[in-house]
């Protein structure tokens, strides 16, 4: 028997051993992995730091419930297993079961358009399901990017559901077609809890109450639909700055369904059960909240499904999210074949969710957990390596990579790409895989394949100096009714500038020919035949190529 098994075993023997004594809550967990746990959240421990609740549960029973940390650092309020956080992004598997339970009252299917329900999403043309808007193909661009364009991101205004759908009957286009591609919207998110409320004959934070929270006996879960409630026993947020100082970042928005759930890890532990045992909604609930995956136009399904991310650890199968909202952090993960279910909650922004939260699963899963061995690479010539160094973009986004030779190994920043062929490669451990088209005499383009990458292609550019002309000739007022803003564009002691307001200007830094970054931003200005400036169309994450109109010199 492996290490691995030997700590589950352990745990399970003794809940049949503590079975028969009533007043036991817990049982024992192997000194070691108990160690192990409080060795994860070390950084958390202190009196004048934020920190995290942590809980774990084998075969559906309570093996370990902590907290580290403060909750409140301004009253000296430490955390508790008991204390509320927000859930950030774990929050969107409540709102996709909602949905289910209104698909198996009938009153609505997944295969129905959005429009039926929220008319004031645009018509692109082909029909956005509400399948669509679960599992990220939608295309819709993320109201909270468009938010940020126009200067008034998601904590700088309190945002509500009318915000969101203003933002969205504004867009003039979608990202892609829906099905397309994958890319993560919390615009899809916040319809489908918008249609919970103009269907379900109550508000989405009652139906959730009512039909999912009251049910499973999760009295400390609700909705943050009005961030100015009181909730007692919540616990405050904090960002991290220099110097192991810490500013409170709570979210001052009333937007939810994306995020905004408000829980305890043991809440948490007993949702996580129910995704496996059918209490709520019976076997066909659990069946749909974890087959209903999304499938692209190409026939490529994702691992995106009911607000789940289904994959593997180390060869261990996982349904796992993650969540983060202003300063809380959030991780929630159910490894099935091992009947181990992990919920982390924390108050500090300089939590790492995925790596943390999947830190304490491996700590229990010991070694069921094997590394992941990059293959052996092929033999690939240096001459041909050198063929694929350079910079490249999306044609799309307007993003770019930029690939180097670096002691005899090609790379992608950080990354090792490891030729498998002498035009395919793989991405270091990950499931990533960079084919490139060889060209005659040209360096080639690439295309990366990974489940969010499925139709990503990145093509060659030169890099670009703009001579002081060349600026001059980019200056102008831009406006965008997208985004609802307006931009001055202007050189400034030689160097191009995009303002937005007093006290909002940003230097605009050279990629290649005609574009520019700026704060994760890319700006691409374009011309008309006689070659005069017209427009710029900005990309931003989740926003493709927003356009924006020049009107004025």
């Amino acid at each position: 028997m492996d290490r691995k098994m030997s700590f589950l075993s352990q745990v399970r023997l003794s809940i049949l051993i503590l079975a028969a004594i009533p007043s036991v809550i817990y049982a024992q967990v192997p000194i070691d992995v108990s160690m192990r746990v409080d060795e994860i959240f070390a950084p958390w421990t202190s009196v004048s730091s934020p920190g995290c609740a942590v809980g774990v549960a084998v075969d559906g029973l309570t093996v370990l419930e902590r907290a580290y940390g403060m909750a409140d650092l301004e009253h000296g309020i430490s955390n508790k297993p008991e204390t509320i956080f927000e859930g950030g992004s774990v929050s969107k598997q409540f709102t996709a079961a909602a949905i289910m339970l209104l698909a198996l009252d009938g009153k609505l299917s997944l295969e129905d358009d959005i429009r039926k329900y929220v008319p004031e999403v645009p018509n692109y043309g082909p029909t956005i399901t509400l399948r669509h808007l679960m599992t990220h193909t939608s295309g819709l661009r993320d109201w909270g990017s468009v938010a940020g364009i126009s200067g008034w991101g998601r904590e700088q205004r309190s945002h509500t559901h009318e915000h969101v759908l203003d933002i969205v009957s504004r867009q003039s286009a979608a990202n892609f077609d829906p099905g397309h591609e994958y890319s993560y919207s919390n615009t899809g998110y916040n319809l489908l809890a918008i249609v919970v409320d103009r269907l379900a004959g109550m508000s989405f934070a009652d139906f959730s109450k009512e039909r999912i929270f009251e049910p499973l006996g999760m009295n400390s879960t609700q909705w943050r639909d009005d961030y100015r409630r009181l909730v007692p026993g919540r616990s405050s947020a904090y960002a991290a700055r220099p110097g192991g100082n810490w500013v409170i970042n709570r979210p001052i928005e009333h937007v939810h369904g994306n995020g905004g759930i408000l829980t305890t890890v043991g809440d948490l532990m007993i949702w996580n059960e129910a995704l496996t045992d059918g209490r709520l909604g019976g076997p066909e609930f659990v069946r749909m909240m974890h087959d209903e995956r999304g499938r692209l136009s190409n026939g490529a399904e994702i691992i995106y499904a009911g607000g789940l991310q289904h994959g593997t650890m180390g060869g261990v199968r996982s349904v796992t999210h993650t969540g983060s909202t202003a300063g809380y952090r959030a991780f929630l993960g159910r490894y099935p074949d091992h009947k181990l279910s992990v919920a982390m909650l924390c108050n500090a922004s300089n939590v790492s969710t995925g790596g943390t939260g999947s830190s304490v699963a491996r700590a229990f899963l010991g070694d069921a957990v094997t590394e992941t061995i990059p293959p052996e690479p092929a033999s690939v010539s240096t001459m041909v390596l050198e063929r694929y160094v350079g910079l490249y973009r999306d044609p799309v986004t307007g993003n770019t990579r930029t690939l180097r030779l670096t002691d005899g190994e090609l790379r992608d920043g950080n990354t090792t790409l490891i030729p498998l062929s002498e035009n395919h490669f793989q991405a270091g451990a990950a499931d990533r895989i960079y084919r490139f088209q060889l060209n005659q005499g040209q360096r080639p383009q690439f295309k990366i394949e990974a489940w969010q990458y499925t139709n990503q292609v990145f093509e060659p550019v030169e890099a670009w100096s703009p001579s002081p002309d060349d600026l001059v000739s980019f200056e102008g007022t831009y406006t965008s009714y997208d985004a609802e803003t307006t931009f001055l564009v202007e050189v400034t002691d030689g160097v191009l500038t995009l303002s937005q307001r007093p006290g909002r200007t940003r230097m605009l830094t050279p990629i290649y020919s005609n574009a520019f970054s700026a704060g994760g931003q890319i700006i691409r200005f374009k011309s008309d035949l006689g070659g005069d400036i017209t427009e710029l169309s900005l990309s931003l994450g989740r926003v493709y190529d927003i356009r924006f109109q020049k009107i004025g010199n």
